[in-house]
């Protein structure tokens, strides 16, 4: 027997799930239903009344997205009632809307102008003066014009039960109805971009992207984020070669449909502080010159072999780049390289370096134990979906390290490693919580691994997995949150110290001692220059930051928009960014630099295409070939000699959301969002919040 319910939609017979609202079994039908305020990921407010349908039986139209299906259920969506009712609703929206599409920066992708041009009328009754709304002021991302607002509440719905912020609501009554953040001020959700999709009318838009394009003007391509190691899916919008905006794509398994306001805001730092030439350093200055010249120093100083030679990679460079230079590096035989420019101690099988439960997987989870990591600044998009299994009941979160407000209620049970020893030794209680679950998580994350005692702190985590069942065959809950998009594909293809190879401790010790003579800094930004000692350092990367500023020869390369390349995230995905523009001036793709300074070096590479590369590429790693996919993953191993733990607590490494790497540090935007934050600090407002929700 069936648990399925027959509905019929415009004598078209379907058959849906209990619970299933007309509006769904209708689009299961094939037949669109208008609406505004309905949205697939937020709860049903039915107050637009845009979806209005025919029940048989029923004795006026019904909004068709808070009715559930009813047994043989007959619904007329396309009747002379319908019809009337939807412009009757349609003439009411719009009583007060300005109508003012041609300098509304919505026009052309707008809700409203589809849903009126398919459904509405093209005059109205009302004769009186439209209301006017003055503008809210929502910080230097989210733009106003509050008069064309119509009340559909999907920014505050989102705002309440997706960011966990519920900073927008509504004030007034009847006419005198508003929406607004109740405090007149910037919102502090790290996740507030989003409204912007969510609003149907152009009342919330961009202001950074504000007059300056129109979605016609534009080209678009479908790529991924690295902002994170989230790897969001993502469409960059460019006009010429520069980057005008970034939206986010769908992908249930990864972001759904959301993204956090550094990756989609961070378009303008791809377009500034550009490195388009390569630079050598000239009685301490650096001067521009052409490829040839620059690899010219570079074999000059290498002549004397390699042994003194290391190479450290950055947090936003590609596989195939990483490849490359550790196959350069191989040849030059040098085995000092290393792509963990935290520190992080991590090493061994894939199992102990990747989000093993996978990112959907947490909706699967029934309890969960944070260790060393802010989940809300250092993945917002995957903060949001522990929040949404959180949200649906019966799931404990306990966390180790500095109370925040993570936007769901958190038990912080300790600061640092001797609370993670007392779960171990069964001395919490929350062990047994975590015992007892079924699926029980944890989450490992960099301020625990990036310390002199990580190797300790992952082997107590290891333990603590093993004491609780967290790892079994049905299900992994062990899982490593990164902060940095290029840190699982360097480990994937083994960018790390070969045999006798020095990590980056060593590393900046041998600088420090005159064992290392010469550093490549493959992106590396986060290392700071009086930490290399006299080293002589040759920068790769696309942006004028820290690495170049302390260069001696500086090589320019493509940001992630401007090539075709594979990125892992958290998770172990691999997925494929495409190009969206052309490197600026002279600059290269990554891979196409190491090529041609491996045959300068007389250690010529074995590849000329990338499309050989990968070949190469995915006979060393075969899980890089099965793009967009997460593979079943094994145990994780203790591979490291774990050493002893200390007694300071856990601090995130990141310290300032707005600046985590050069792209961001070239915005202009960020730094306004940063700038906004520091205001609302010195006026006292709620910034990090005390680690529950609220």
């Amino acid at each position: 027997m069936s648990d399925r319910v027959n509905v019929t939609v415009d004598g078209v017979a379907v058959e849906v799930d209990p619970g299933t609202t007309i509006l769904q079994a209708c689009e299961a039908a094939g037949v669109e239903i208008p609406r505004f305020c309905y949205h697939d990921r937020l709860s049903v407010a039915g107050n637009c009344r845009m979806c209005l349908v025919e029940v048989e039986k029923a004795p006026k139209p019904v909004a068709s997205c808070a009715m559930p299906v009813a047994p043989d259920m007959v619904v007329n969506t396309q009747t002379d009632s319908v019809k009337s009712a939807r412009e009757g609703v349609m003439e009411f929206l719009l009583i007060n809307h300005p109508l003012d599409c041609p300098i509304c920066d919505q026009g052309g992708e707008c809700d409203l102008q589809d849903q009126a041009l398919g459904y509405g009328v093209d005059s109205s009754r009302f004769d009186d003066n439209k209301r006017a709304v003055e503008e809210k002021e929502m910080g230097p991302l989210v733009k106003t014009v509050m008069t064309r607002c119509i009340h559909c509440t999907r920014c505050v719905r989102f705002a309440t039960e997706v960011a966990g912020v519920p900073e927008i609501g509504a004030i007034g009554r009847g006419e005198d109805m508003e929406i607004t953040t109740y405090l007149e001020a910037s919102l502090e959700s790290e996740m507030s971009g989003n409204v912007i999709d969510l609003c149907p009318v152009g009342a919330l838009t961009s202001k950074p992207y504000a007059f300056t394009a129109r979605p016609w003007e534009l080209r678009k391509t479908e790529t991924i984020d690295v902002m994170d190691a989230v790897g969001s899916n993502i469409r960059v919008d460019v006009r010429g070669r520069e980057a005008m905006r970034i939206m986010p794509r769908d992908h249930d398994d990864v972001n759904e449909e959301w993204l956090s306001d550094k990756s989609r805001f961070v378009w303008d730092g791809l377009n500034t502080q550009r490195l388009d030439r390569p630079y050598i350093r000239v009685d301490g200055k650096l001067q521009a010159t052409d490829w040839n010249t620059a690899f010219d120093a570079i074999a000059v100083r290498l002549d004397g072999g390699a042994d003194k030679l290391a190479a450290l990679a950055g947090d936003l460079v590609c596989t195939e780049g990483q490849f490359a230079l550790k196959s350069v590096m191989e040849k030059l035989g040098s085995p000092h390289l290393d792509c963990r420019q935290d520190g992080a101690k991590l090493s061994g099988p894939r199992a102990n370096y990747i989000f093993n439960t996978s990112i959907a997987g947490i909706e699967d989870a029934d309890a969960l134990i944070l260790i060393g990591t802010n989940p809300r600044l250092e993945a917002a998009v995957l903060n949001a979906r522990i929040r949404k299994r959180w949200l649906a009941g019966n799931f404990p979160i306990a966390a180790i390290g500095q109370p925040i407000d993570l936007t769901y209620d958190v038990d912080f049970i300790g600061a640092g490693p001797q609370t993670l020893s007392d779960l171990v030794d069964g001395k919490h209680g929350f062990a047994d919580i975590l015992a007892k679950a079924e699926r029980p998580m944890l989450i490992l994350g960099q301020g625990a691994l990036a310390r002199a005692d990580g190797a300790a702190i992952f082997a107590q985590s290891l333990k603590l997995a093993e004491k609780t069942g967290m790892v079994h065959e049905a299900w992994n809950g062990f899982n490593v949150l990164h902060t940095a998009a290029a840190r699982v594909g360097g480990m994937d293809v083994g960018f790390l110290p070969g045999a006798d190879g020095r990590d980056r401790d060593a590393i900046l010790a041998g600088c420090q001692s005159g064992d290392i003579s010469t550093v490549i800094l493959y992106g590396a930004d986060e290392i700071d220059r009086d930490e290399l000692g006299d080293a002589f350092v040759i920068y790769i990367g696309s942006h004028g930051d820290r690495g170049a500023h302390g260069a001696d020869v500086i090589l320019p390369a493509a940001a992630y928009t401007e090539k075709q390349a594979i990125y892992v995230n958290t998770e172990g995905r691999a997925q494929m960014t495409a190009r969206a523009a052309f490197p600026p001036g002279d600059a290269r793709e990554d891979w196409k630099i190491f090529r041609a300074l491996s045959e300068r070096l007389g250690v010529t590479l074995s590849f000329d295409t990338v499309d050989a590369l990968r070949v190469a590429m995915f006979d060393q790693a075969p899980q890089l070939a099965k793009l967009d996919q997460v593979l079943s993953p094994t145990a994780p191993e203790n591979v490291l000699e774990s050493g002893s733990l200390n007694d300071e607590g856990f601090v995130s490494p990141i310290t300032d959301y707005y600046f985590t790497n050069p792209i961001a540090r070239a915005s202009a935007t960020m730094a306004a969002c940063a700038e906004a934050k520091t205001q609302r600090t010195a006026a006292g407002a709620h910034v990090d919040g005390t680690g529950s929700n609220g």
